[in-house]
């Protein structure tokens, strides 16, 4: 089997991996994230094959949605084994998968590879921005977490185990991760998209802060 095949077969499995997953992390997110990730590959110059390999499976393994509960790539090694990808290969792919994740704001993960660097960009800049917004609250649902709590504020989590245990709510998420991802992007061509991505944000927290509170009603009436 070629490269060109190994891919494909790659996405064909995880569209039926993630079809029906309603977290926000689902096949239209990856698919994004692999052709974003590749968009930016071309112009970085980096190896297309395991960018595209591990654009697609980095949500395999993703501790939110498995038992063993860590970055650990069991999954994704096993099927790139059976697509028999060459050991150096894999173990890039594999190496990136274990880091890529946003793991607390006071926690590092910078990844050692340019390829690495590529797929997590082109996986943070899916969580900002307007389908970052949409993201956030699919996957507020899908946990059970408030839409808003004003009593309960955001927290900047010291270690990857306070930011897996959290429960605040949505809006927290924003302030907790969304809006710091501008700032750690790794290469030129994602932080002028996250530039854009983050203003779309603040702009939406704006004006969801003067709705809560009712300011925009008091407003009008005082325009009466």
């Amino acid at each position: 089997m070629n490269r060109t095949d190994i891919i494909q077969k790659t996405a064909d499995y995880i569209r039926r991996e993630f079809s029906d997953e309603s977290s926000g992390h689902d096949w239209w997110h990856i698919h994004r994230v692999w052709k974003n990730a590749l968009a930016i590959c071309k112009i970085e110059k980096a190896d297309a094959f395991i960018v595209q390999l591990a654009a697609l499976l980095h949500d395999l393994d993703d501790w939110k949605f498995n038992q063993h509960r860590d970055e650990t790539p069991l999954r994704a090694r096993a099927w790139l084994d059976s697509c028999s990808v060459e050991p150096a290969a894999a173990d890039s792919v594999c190496e990136i998968i274990m880091n890529i994740s946003y793991k607390g704001a006071g926690v590092e993960n910078k990844m050692k590879t340019l390829e690495g660097m590529i797929v997590q960009d082109a996986d943070r800049l899916d969580a900002i921005g307007a389908i970052g917004i949409g993201r956030a609250f699919a996957y507020g649902g899908y946990a059970n977490r408030p839409l808003y709590d004003p009593d309960s504020p955001p927290k900047l989590h010291a270690s990857f185990e306070e930011y897996k245990n959290s429960k605040s709510a949505t809006i927290n998420h924003f302030y907790e991760k969304l809006l710091l991802l501008k700032d750690r992007m790794n290469t030129e061509t994602a932080k002028r998209i996250a530039e854009k991505r983050h203003a779309v944000m603040v702009k939406f927290l704006d004006q969801f802060m003067l709705e809560w509170e009712g300011a925009d009603i008091s407003g009008e009436m005082e325009n009466e």
